[in-house]
């Protein structure tokens, strides 16, 4: 998977010799209070290896969300295939360390994946499944044009969670930003 490239941002895949600045975003509790715990050093581990697979076998991942300025990496911005309700999408995601959050990062993250998932991939849908007390992130899925579409409850470390689905259906993409696109200078 090609990297992709914001005004602030370098989404690229992971790689092994990015668990010590992973570990400060997957490890922090609150960063991960919609997982309800942090991740163990196995769990990262796991998350980068996980995405590394799912670069070769799905053609997206979970991306190391890099600043561009200082090259310090941020958290994990990207597209995965997962199994909800209805047709099986191209599901968006997006975790960023805690001194990163409110701004914006992951709402630009994330509009480049979008213009990659619609303009590249020429995905026919984007989706997102989201905490229902989690809201900063639905004001992220909001912001970017994704409307909700109800809930669904996700099995988790043997218990019931239920999430709220969003989705952004490249019809509305292309009206809402068509020509141009969000960052279509970096596709």
């Amino acid at each position: 998977m090609k990297p992709l490239m914001t005004a602030r941002l370098l989404l690229r895949p992971f790689r092994t010799e990015d668990f010590l600045a992973l570990r400060q975003t997957l490890g922090d509790p609150q960063v991960m209070y919609a997982w309800e715990h942090g991740f163990s050093d196995e769990e990262v581990a796991d998350w980068i290896k996980r995405n590394q697979l799912r670069y070769v076998q799905d053609g997206v991942g979970y991306l190391a969300a890099e600043e561009r300025q200082t090259g310090e990496l941020i958290g994990s911005i990207g597209l995965v295939r997962e199994q909800l309700p209805g047709e099986c999408p191209v599901c968006l995601g997006y975790i960023l360390r805690r001194d990163q959050w409110g701004k914006g990062l992951a709402r630009e993250g994330s509009a480049v994946c979008l213009e990659y998932a619609f303009r590249v991939r020429r995905e026919s849908q984007v989706a997102a499944d989201i905490r229902p007390e989690n809201l900063s992130s639905i004001r992220v899925a909001e912001s970017l044009g994704m409307k909700p579409e109800g809930l669904f409850d996700k099995w988790y470390r043997g218990k019931l969670m239920p999430h709220r689905i969003y989705r952004l259906k490249a019809k509305d993409y292309w009206t809402n930003y068509g020509k141009g696109g969000m960052f279509h200078e970096n596709l």
